[in-house]
C-alpha cells in the first residue's frame, strides 16, 4: 500500500466507541490520525470554571498522546450553529420534527471529516458507528451493526457514495459490551465504563426550551393557537404548534376526560389536532427528498420493510414513486404516529437501500384514491 493508503483518519469524540475504534485500527497495521469537532459547548461538559476546553477535547487529546497518533482538533462551532442548528429550529418553526443526526452526517461531520482527511494526506475516514458495509453492484451499502440495541445504520441513509466508498466501521461486527470489554483489556478500564453520549449532542435540557432560548421571539412570532378534534371543533389553547410532536401525550396540559395524542400539526393556522391512539394509525405514507444508491431497488424490492423512527422496528411495505419524485408508502400493517420531518429508512433485509424524509400527509388520501390497487 502507498503511505496514503496506510492513513485514516479517525472522528475522535472521547468517548468509548471512538477510542476503540483508534485501537482497533492501529492494531489492523493504519496510521491512525485523530480529529475532534468542537460542535457545540454545553456547561456540563466543562468540569472548571477556568477550563478553555470541553472534557471530551481533553479525554480525546489525552487519548492520543496515550497511543502516539496525531491529532487536530476542529473548531467548528459556529459553522455548526449556521447550518444544524438552524435546521432543527427551523423545522420546528414549520411544523415539523427534526432529525439532526441525519442531516449532521452528510452536510456536517462526514464532510468535515473527508476535508480533513485531504488535508491529512489519509485515504479513508472512520468512526464509532454501530453498522457494516458492502460493495454490491457497483455501489456501496450500509447494513446493520450485530447489536441491534446499537445499530446505527437509520442516521446514515443520506450519506452519498463518495462518503461511504472511503469510510470504515470497526466496530459494526460487535456488540456494546464486547466493545467495553475490548477497551478494557487494552489497559483502559476507566474508559470502558464510561457513560453513553447524548442522542442530540447540543440539547441537554427539553428541546422547548432550547427553542425558547435560541430563538428568543418564538412566542411573538407564533403564540397561543387552538387544540382542535379531528372534526376542527376548538377544544382548549396550546401554547403555540412548535411545543408539540405527532403521537405527543405528556404535557398537552389539557384535561378531556380520557386519554389525547397529537394526531396532526397545522402551522399556517397553528392548530394541533388531537385524537385517540387509534386515530394516529395509518396504512400509506407520503416520503420526500429521496437518496438511495439504486432508488429501483426500493421499487421493486420483494421483501421491502421500512423503519420510521430510530429503534423502531421495521415494518414490512411497498413503495410506489410519484411523478413529482416523492414516494408513497403501503404498509403491510397499520403504523402509528407517522412525523413530518423525520426519516423514513428503506432495508432489504439488513441492508439500507436509501431513505427520505416522511412528509406532510394532509394528500395522502387524494394520492392513494387517484391510484388503482394494482399499483401496490
Amino acid at each position: 500500500m502507498k503511505e496514503r493508503e496506510k492513513r485514516v483518519l479517525v472522528g475522535m469524540s472521547g468517548g468509548i466507541d471512538s477510542s476503540a475504534t483508534c485501537i482497533m485500527l492501529q492494531e489492523q497495521g493504519y496510521e491512525v490520525v485523530g480529529v475532534t469537532m468542537r460542535t457545540w459547548d454545553i456547561a456540563s461538559q466543562f468540569s472548571n470554571p477556568n477550563q478553555e476546553e470541553p472534557n471530551f477535547v481533553l479525554e480525546a487529546k489525552a487519548l492520543a498522546s496515550k497511543l502516539g497518533i496525531e491529532h487536530h482538533v476542529a473548531d467548528v462551532r459556529e459553522e455548526f450553529k449556521q447550518v444544524i442548528v438552524k435546521y432543527f429550529i427551523d423545522e420546528y418553526m414549520r411544523g415539523r420534527t427534526p432529525n439532526p443526526c441525519v442531516m449532521c452526517n452528510p452536510l456536517f461531520k462526514e464532510r468535515i471529516l473527508c476535508e480533513w482527511a485531504d488535508r491529512t494526506n489519509c485515504a479513508y475516514i472512520a468512526t464509532g458507528h454501530y453498522c457494516r458495509m458492502e460493495d454490491r453492484n457497483g455501489n456501496r451499502y450500509i447494513l446493520t451493526g450485530d447489536d441491534s440495541t446499537k445499530d446505527q445504520s437509520y442516521f446514515l441513509w443520506k450519506l452519498p457514495q463518495e462518503i461511504l466508498r472511503r469510510m470504515m466501521f470497526p466496530l459494526g461486527g460487535m456488540t456494546k459490551l464486547e466493545v467495553r470489554e475490548y477497551l478494557a483489556s487494552k489497559g483502559f478500564e476507566a474508559k470502558a465504563k464510561g457513560g453513553e453520549s447524548m442522542e442530540i449532542c447540543f440539547i441537554d435540557k427539553d428541546y422547548r426550551d432550547f427553542l425558547k432560548e435560541h430563538c428568543p421571539d418564538i412566542d411573538e412570532k407564533i403564540g397561543p393557537g387552538w387544540f382542535v378534534d379531528s372534526k376542527g371543533l376548538k377544544l382548549g389553547q396550546h401554547k403555540g404548534f412548535a411545543y408539540y410532536t405527532i403521537g405527543q401525550r405528556k404535557g398537552l396540559e389539557i384535561a378531556l376526560g380520557k386519554p389525547a395524542y397529537v394526531l396532526k400539526i397545522n402551522p399556517a393556522k397553528n392548530t394541533v389536532m388531537l385524537g385517540d391512539a387509534e386515530q394516529l394509525k395509518t396504512e400509506y405514507m407520503l416520503v420526500e427528498d429521496i437518496n438511495a444508491a439504486d432508488i429501483d431497488e426500493i421499487l421493486t424490492c420483494q421483501e421491502l420493510s421500512v423503519r420510521i423512527r430510530y429503534r423502531s422496528k421495521p415494518i414490512p411495505c411497498t413503495a410506489t414513486l410519484l411523478d413529482d419524485g416523492r414516494m408513497i408508502v403501503r404498509f403491510s400493517t397499520e403504523a402509528s404516529a407517522i412525523t413530518p420531518g423525520q426519516s423514513a429508512v428503506f432495508y432489504d433485509g439488513n441492508r439500507v437501500l436509501g431513505g427520505g424524509f416522511i412528509a406532510f400527509q394532509n394528500e395522502v388520501k387524494k394520492i392513494v384514491s387517484g391510484m388503482t390497487q394494482q399499483t401496490f
